[in-house]
């Protein structure tokens, strides 16, 4: 049943708490019409889902992307659905399940928070997600675990731990995570954030352990505490925990399945248990990946940002009372109307259910709320991570620190007048810019973060110019991406390196006209992972999108100056340390300190592409 307009009104309200003064019911109507049908011709999955006795729907670093993709260049449209159209799908999906007589569940690995501006869009005094995870606690997920976007700030762990992790009602999982709250009496006590493990039955009756861990993490806010997953494992409560053998252990966590800790937890339990099928359902690194650690188990790893969703399957019942490997099977779904339709075997007259359309009118109400289309301005072209090569006319990196930052950073600086060049980290930045409106959400998803500016003045050119060179040394880069992989990428996922690891893109020269069309290109995800058939886990066929490698450190222009002509050289924040260092290994004649470094600009990284858009782009 399909509920009249000004009901679904009501029922959105429950998640957009300005909702009321901004939208109306044309606009709702407008809205929900064109959820329908997808902007430009989608290709569907070219054969259905294998189920088994026990099925896993997953989501893991969605990190506020709720209303999906909305914009026409490709691959964008291939992950247009919103969290209502997914809503919508996993109620059809637990139906069959219910036909088929099999056990369904629904698991999220963790980072909720910061990502589009859905999340980071509230206003001064409010918390990162508050409102947009009201959203997701509308979905029946059986289990949930944190993730470190959960953990930069102590508001927004603490809001996790008060009103979220309650509507889980134990099952949302902190294995190795604790908050710090006060009591009465002023004093502090520590707490797991949610439960350290559950145990429940399935519909069908199976028994199952559940935890939820996070990798070693290390740059949580003060309050929170992470111990280490090998601590965890020694843990008494732990091994009690895993003592009792279930029909099966879910693992969940925000760790990579790949090259992390998931073995120690896998070989903890193994140690107890060695033929009980293990399931893990992992994440971080915004990858599709898969790992079997032995034949009666299974790994997973479902991309990110609304752009995946993850299937696993698994034959339980013929694995009972031997030792033989377990059928499993996984899938990279591409997160869309269409995918949605075709496993639920329903039309567009047919698919949408009562709280799939009211969270996806309640999520454009919130957006409405949060004002995320005001407009900076419009692109005229497409400006990829990856996509085009650095340094191009098409590169992000290009644009941004070649063009945006010098002309934002000028703004009443009293030293603009003063020649520089300017150093960041390249994956600083999170996602493309698209052709087309650049709104205040565009803004938010492509840096959200408030990090500021320093510099050193009066450095020479000769010297300054052989900073960034110096930086991206590959002796040092290789060394510093060993030093900084749990460090710094845990914060800010360098999805460019990541996103190589498994193939998912391929190395060929650009590919142009990106702009979606009803031509016969069909841009996407091309993975090959490592558990069986490992080039046939994609839901739907693509054509790989180009790829492009980028240095770890960019810089703008070198200004036109004699070599012994003083500069400033300017940077991130949090980039001091290693300049300081680098400037002096390049010369003897000064000694440079941290006293030596000053505020550049009060300028903030995420306010740079809206100051560009609006004196460029109108």
């Amino acid at each position: 049943m399909i509920l009249a307009t000004a009901t679904l009104l009501g029922l959105s309200l429950r998640g957009a708490a300005c909702a009321g003064d901004h939208l109306h019911t044309h606009h709702a109507r407008e809205y929900l019409e064109r959820r329908e049908y997808p902007q430009v011709p989608l290709t569907p999955p070219y054969r259905p889902l294998v189920w088994g006795d026990l099925n896993v729907i997953h989501t893991t670093d969605t990190h506020g992307w709720l209303l999906g993709h909305q914009k026409l260049s490709w691959a964008e449209p291939y992950y247009s659905g919103d969290l209502g159209d997914f809503s919508s799908f996993v109620t059809h999906m637990k139906q069959i399940a219910i036909d088929k007589d099999v056990d369904l569940l629904l698991i999220d690995s963790g980072d909720l928070h910061d990502g589009t501006g859905l999340s980071d869009g509230y206003p001064p005094g409010g918390v990162d997600a508050y409102e947009s995870n009201k959203f997701l606690e509308r979905l029946p997920y059986d289990l949930m675990t944190i993730g470190n976007h959960e953990l930069y700030i102590y508001a927004d762990t603490y809001d996790m731990y008060t009103n979220f992790a309650p509507h889980l009602a134990g099952r949302y999982l902190t294995s190795n995570v604790n908050i710090t709250v006060f009591n009465s009496d002023g004093e502090p006590e520590s707490f797991p954030v949610g439960s350290r493990y559950t145990k429940f039955t399935t519909r069908k009756g199976r028994r199952i352990t559940s935890l939820g861990v996070i990798f070693n993490f290390t740059q949580n806010d003060v309050n929170t505490t992470v111990q280490t997953v090998d601590n965890m494992v020694r843990e008494q409560w732990f091994i009690e925990a895993i003592a009792e053998e279930p029909d099966v252990f879910v693992l969940i966590g925000h760790m990579p399945v790949s090259n992390d800790s998931w073995p120690t937890v896998f070989n903890a339990v193994r140690a107890v248990h060695p033929l009980t099928p293990i399931l893990i359902l992992g994440g971080h690194t915004h990858i599709r990946d898969c790992r079997q650690y032995d034949g009666r188990s299974m790994a997973l790893e479902s991309g990110r940002y609304m752009e995946t969703i993850g299937w696993m399957s698994a034959d339980l019942d013929a694995a009972k009372d031997n030792q033989d490997n377990i059928t499993f099977t996984r899938r990279y779904l591409d997160q869309n109307r269409v995918t949605y339709e075709y496993h639920t075997q329903t039309s567009n007259q047919t698919f949408d259910t009562d709280d799939g359309r009211s969270i996806s009118y309640g999520l454009e109400a919130l957006a409405a709320c949060f004002n995320l289309s005001y407009l900076y301005g419009t692109a005229h072209q497409d400006y990829t991570m990856n996509q085009n090569p650095y340094p191009s006319n098409g590169s992000l990196l290009s644009l941004f620190i070649e063009d945006a930052v010098p002309y934002a950073l000028a703004i009443n600086n009293t030293r603009d007048s003063i020649p520089n060049i300017i150093i960041i980290n390249s994956w600083a930045l999170r996602f493309d810019l698209f052709k087309g409106s650049f709104t205040k959400n565009d803004q938010l998803t492509i840096m959200q973060y408030k990090d500021t500016f320093l510099y050193i003045a009066n450095v020479t050119s000769g010297i300054a110019n052989q900073v960034l060179p110096a930086m991206n040394n590959p002796t040092a880069t290789k060394r510093k991406r060993k030093r900084d992989e749990i460090e710094i990428l845990s914060r800010e996922i360098n999805d460019t390196r990541d996103s190589g690891l498994l193939e998912e893109i391929d190395h060929r020269p650009g590919v142009s006209g990106r702009e979606a069309t009803s031509g016969n290109w069909t841009f996407g995800y091309v993975t090959r992972d490592s558990c069986p058939d490992a080039d046939k886990a994609d839901d739907t066929l693509h054509t790989a999108l180009p790829y492009y490698t980028a240095p770890y450190y960019i810089g703008s222009n070198p200004p036109n100056v004699t070599a012994d002509a003083p500069i400033d050289v300017v940077f991130l924040n949090y980039l001091g340390k290693e300049i300081i260092g680098i400037l002096n290994s390049l010369q003897k004649d000064k000694n440079y300190t941290m006293n030596d470094v000053s505020s550049y600009s009060p300028t903030l990284t995420d306010e740079i592409l809206g100051l560009y858009a609006l004196a460029m782009w109108n």
